[in-house]
């Protein structure tokens, strides 16, 4: 285990462009800080809808090869951010985007959503018993706004941090490993107000409307954000890579709209609950570190 760089960071995603907006920041630092950076992402997001006209034909109920194209935004995404280990749950086509909650897709053949959760967390055991890291952030129980994908990768994110450790679970795929800290994507309700606040006052027509505050995934009380990632060095990257996933995300500035047309901003200072694991903060103050109290891990 000794070949291992001294921090290894795992993010579980549900599509691609989800960890450019959600984490593209903290990436792009802790990828030029020398940690070993691992995505995981779930499906390729064949259900997307496509903001450029002239790919519209990519889509699901035309070509259907609206993934395949995904999955060369998300390589071109990672490139700017400077992460070289990206893969995809159980392989290319494993499971297929659900849709949104309701929709008939929810049940098709292959649906993240409809897969057993045990049987997807068999693959990203594989995975965090090969990389062994010791941070994992993935979503909240309600994957940040209750689409099925992020509920399912929250869940087989979680689940697959306890089989990893598990030594009865598997025995012949690798070597049992606990992850020492997990933290669910969070944004504090005042950086949202604040941030859409800016958007009014300083670009008030750059979308043809503006996204509601709870649009934005896993916005809570202030109160419940233990980590902090300042990220403003990476901001360039971080909107690079969002540039990036083209079919999904228009980013104009500070700011970005997904196929809604709707402005948002883009937040390079990232938000982070603690839910496992002990922080590395004294009580009541921010972690600005994923790693602190990891031994051998801290800056």
């Amino acid at each position: 285990m000794t070949d291992h760089p001294a921090r290894r960071l795992l993010l579980v995603h549900a599509h691609p462009d989800d960890e450019s907006i959600n984490n593209g920041a903290t990436m792009a630092r802790y990828a030029a800080e020398g940690a070993q950076v691992t995505l995981v992402t779930c499906t390729l997001g064949e259900e997307g809808e496509i903001i450029p006209p002239a790919l519209a034909h990519l889509a699901a109920d035309r070509d259907d090869t609206l993934g395949p194209y995904r999955q060369g935004e998300l390589a071109a995404a990672m490139k700017e951010l400077g992460v070289t280990d990206h893969r995809l749950l159980g392989g290319p086509g494993r499971f297929r985007d659900s849709g949104m909650m309701g929709a008939e897709q929810n049940h098709r053949p292959a649906a993240f959503w409809d897969a057993d959760v045990d049987d997807a967390a068999q693959y990203l055991v594989e995975v965090i018993r090969s990389v062994r890291p010791q941070v994992l952030v993935t979503y909240d129980p309600d994957g940040g706004y209750g689409h099925p994908d992020h509920i399912q990768a929250h869940r087989v994110a979680m689940r697959a941090a306890e089989l990893a450790a598990d030594p009865a679970y598997r025995t012949g795929a690798g070597a049992v490993h606990t992850v020492a800290k997990i933290y669910w994507n969070r944004v504090p309700r005042s950086v949202a107000e604040e941030g859409f606040a800016r958007l009014r006052d300083t670009v008030p027509d750059a979308f043809p409307g503006i996204a509601a505050i709870d649009d934005v995934p896993g916005v809570v009380d202030d109160t419940r954000i233990t980590a902090q990632i300042d990220g403003s060095a990476h901001a360039a990257a971080k909107r690079a890579a969002m540039r990036a996933h083209a079919t999904q995300i228009a980013v104009d500035g500070p700011f970005f709209a997904l196929s809604n047309d709707l402005g948002q901003p883009v937040f390079t200072t990232e938000y982070y609950e603690l839910v496992h694991g002990a922080s590395g903060a004294p009580q009541g103050v921010r972690e600005d570190d994923l790693f602190a109290g990891v031994p051998g891990a801290e800056q």
